[in-house]
């Protein structure tokens, strides 16, 4: 989606205070777990890449889903899922997570979740840390085509009812990055699967609409599927994702969760693209 200025939204403390702003309100938030929800476990990685054989080049997901047999495919998936299954009773909660999902339910801010995991880690996180705050949809490793790809927040875009009508050769890209996944998706939170494309009531083609929402991450995937999918994004740097803070796709920095809280509250300004 083409951007012409700095992504704005108008600050909650106005919105919940009733206060009238031009700025757009903020639709809801969409979360990266592993490095965003809890701290990095990155020696999962090296972990998969060498139990499956491959360079760190070569994208793990990628690689599984190129094997050439359905078997061989699923055969590797349950072995990175046990590497994940050990990880996941190491999870640490990154600084301020509470403090952010609390602020962000007293303002009834919808959260969503996009990742790469596979659905048990992240039930075991949102049980472990985050009980009682609901996150819906959850898309987690079922759905495809993963991150980068925007198809998963523009899945959950539509879920929120948050769309636009077909327009132009980027929309029709986003729909047929999409439109096989009504059986595909994977929603961890809930048995609905509402297709990320649908039409209207007078037939036109519609595509899930992302320019209201934020995605916050801590890789280049994140930044990417957020750009592409038309949100705002936010980077929670650490020592190794360093280097992305500058990195076009990305709008915004915080070093810790709680941070985010502070800038929603005095009006979300993220980075001036064209």
């Amino acid at each position: 989606m083409a951007q012409t200025g700095p992504r704005r939204f108008a600050p909650l403390k106005e919105v919940a205070a009733s206060q009238h702003h031009d700025l757009p309100r903020l639709q809801g938030v969409i979360f990266d777990v592993d490095g965003t929800l809890c701290q990095p476990q990155n020696h999962m990685f090296a972990e998969m890449r060498s139990v499956l054989g491959i360079p760190k080049s070569v994208d793990i997901l990628e690689h599984i889903y190129s094997l050439p047999t359905a078997a061989q495919q699923e055969e590797a998936m349950a072995s990175i899922r046990a590497i994940e299954r050990v990880s996941m009773a190491q999870q640490v909660a990154q600084p301020g997570l509470a403090d952010l999902m609390s602020y962000l339910d007293a303002r009834r801010v919808r959260k969503g979740i996009c990742t790469r995991n596979f659905e048990q880690p992240v039930a075991h996180l949102l049980t472990k840390f985050l009980a009682g705050s609901v996150f819906h949809p959850v898309v987690t490793r079922d759905f495809r085509p993963p991150k980068p790809d925007p198809a998963g927040l523009l899945f959950i875009a539509r879920s929120w009812g948050l769309v636009r009508r077909v327009r132009g050769p980027q929309d029709e890209r986003a729909v047929r990055d999409v439109v096989g996944q009504r059986e595909g998706g994977s929603v961890a939170s809930s048995s609905e699967k509402p297709g990320a494309v649908g039409s209207d009531s007078h037939g036109h083609e519609e595509v899930g609409d992302a320019s209201g929402l934020i995605m916050v991450g801590d890789s280049i995937d994140d930044m990417t599927a957020g750009r592409r999918a038309g949100a705002a994004t936010v980077l929670l740097v650490n020592d190794v994702n360093r280097h992305l803070a500058d990195h076009e796709h990305t709008d915004l920095v915080i070093e810790r969760l709680d941070e985010l809280a502070d800038v929603l509250d005095r009006g979300f300004v993220g980075r001036k693209v064209s």
